[in-house]
């Protein structure tokens, strides 16, 4: 038993000791190389590029618009004759037509009094007597219909030519809605009307008059910039405001407010059974653009194309590829995931 206890054992202990010595130095080790040439032996996925049709589809031009219900700006009427104001004949708050009396001005007329005859031909001609004080009657008007809102005049007032003296407010209202850079280029020719929405109004309505431009002032202030002019360097340069704005006129028997929100469809333009690429494919926005033309071998070739209509999705390509032709899905080198946090995700405008 002394045996046992002196040598058997403890030889027993060394082994065991001994075995998990060698098992962990080949899981350290040996297994971690193992692993490591199975992965480079073997790779675990071939990426390839995401490619799309050239396919035949419509597109419908509709560009939605934020805008705002705006009161059409007063017209300012301004005196049409310099002298004293004579009866004023109007009230703020009067209903006009164009050529309604507002006032009337009186104008001096100056004369001058034939010298009297002589008594002898010889003599002098006397002084000429100064003539009595003669005025003319100038009736300043209206400009145009509406109400009028103010009247800057008193009886007895000088007046002069061109001085601005009352407005008239035509109570009509329009809707303004601003534009990006990439809604301008795809309202290039705008129609004349649009479908405008006035949430919790009355149901979507035909606005009239459309035209791009510069809005006025009057009609559309300038709102404070919440970002203090901080410009985030991240932004999609074709979502930046240009300064212009669509406008177009409420009918007269639609009953909205001024300061209300509006969702201003402007639908420019429509193509039936065309080619058409996604909008990510083509890099270029207006006129012509860039695709990648990808063939059986998954070569790619840059290749330039005509560019039609865009409904933001898609866009019509009216030269330089033929039907079932394929493209890279997104131009090499340009963003492949919008902002999660702007709206409508990914940007609507052409890729690059």
């Amino acid at each position: 038993m002394g045996v046992f206890r002196t040598i058997v054992f403890p030889a027993l202990r060394l082994v065991v000791w001994a075995a998990i010595a060698v098992a962990l130095l080949w899981l350290a080790f040996g297994r971690a190389a193992t692993a490591e040439g199975e992965a480079a032996a073997t790779p675990s996925a071939v990426l390839e590029p995401a490619t799309a049709q050239v396919l035949r589809g419509d597109v419908v031009n509709t560009v939605s618009l934020s805008g705002t219900v705006t009161a059409d700006p007063a017209a300012t009427v301004k005196s049409t004759a310099t002298g004293e104001v004579g009866r004023v004949r109007a009230e703020v708050g009067d209903a006009v037509e164009k050529g309604t009396p507002l006032f009337t001005v009186r104008v001096p007329v100056e004369e001058t009094a034939a010298p009297a005859p002589a008594a002898d031909p010889a003599a002098p001609a006397a002084p000429a007597a100064p003539a009595a004080p003669r005025t003319r009657t100038v009736t300043v008007t209206a400009t145009g219909p509406g109400t009028l809102a103010t009247l800057d005049v008193l009886p007895d007032q000088a007046v002069t030519v061109g001085q601005a003296v009352a407005t008239v407010s035509p109570g009509t209202l329009s809707v303004s809605a601003p534009l990006t850079q990439e809604q301008q280029f795809r309202l290039l020719a705008p129609p004349t009307s649009a479908q405008v929405t006035v949430p919790g109004g009355p149901g979507t309505f035909e606005c009239t008059g459309l035209r791009t431009g510069t809005p006025e002032a009057a009609a559309a202030p300038t709102a404070p910039d919440p970002a203090g002019g901080y410009v985030d360097p991240y932004a999609d340069p074709s979502q930046a405001q240009t300064g212009a704005a669509v406008t177009c006129r409420v009918p007269d028997d639609v009953r909205v407010f001024a300061g209300l929100t509006a969702t201003v469809d402007v639908t420019a333009g429509s193509a039936t059974g065309v080619l058409t690429v996604p909008v990510t494919a083509v890099r270029g926005r207006v006129d012509t653009g860039t695709v990648w033309l990808v063939d059986d071998t998954g070569a790619q070739t840059e290749t330039e194309v005509a560019l039609g209509l865009t409904d933001g999705t898609n866009v019509e390509v009216t030269g330089g590829v033929s039907e079932g032709a394929r493209v890279l899905q997104f131009t090499p080198g340009g963003d492949q995931v919008g902002d999660p946090y702007a709206t409508g995700g990914m940007s609507a405008g052409y890729g690059g």
